[in-house]
């Protein structure tokens, strides 16, 4: 497992997988793809957005995109492991070692209709050192009600 920034030399493909993400959610978000077959991104790498691709034996196998609230504060924007490389333990390793890299005041947001990402996410906090969250319901200006997940990495 490699964790890699994203940087101009590999932009395309944190794009591409940002594309299966998004196709996969369709069907909750109710996004279609353009004329050219491509689905509008909610996330790109910038000031204080930084990306991240996963890599299993130098294959794309996920991404990420966290976002700097303020200081040391950070939002879980994006993340998605290819499901060819799920239910082994990557997601939760991909997640705790992005949290090694940004301790600090966390915050993760899944809309409502993703209940299995809630139940990601909740398995993923609590397996990390024992940490402790608070979940609630949360009107998020974009997706409107989520199921939001705050907590402290040490």
């Amino acid at each position: 497992m490699k964790i890699i920034s994203v940087s101009n030399n590999n932009i395309q493909i944190y794009l591409n997988l940002a594309q299966c993400y998004e196709a996969e959610f369709s069907s909750l978000t109710q996004k279609m793809p353009n004329a050219s077959g491509i689905f509008e991104l909610d996330t790109y790498p910038g000031d204080s957005i930084q990306c991240y691709i996963l890599t299993i034996d130098d294959i794309p196998a996920g991404l990420a995109a966290v976002s700097l609230k303020d200081e040391n504060s950070y939002e879980m924007c994006e993340f998605y492991v290819v499901p060819y490389f799920r239910k082994n333990g990557i997601g939760k390793n991909f997640a705790h070692k992005l949290w090694q890299i940004y301790p600090g005041n966390w915050e993760i947001k899944q809309i409502i209709q993703a209940q299995y990402a809630t139940l990601f996410w909740r398995k993923t906090i609590s397996q990390y050192n024992d940490t402790t969250y608070v979940e609630d319901q949360y009107l998020d200006s974009y997706w409107g009600l989520v199921t939001r997940q705050k907590f402290l990495i040490i």
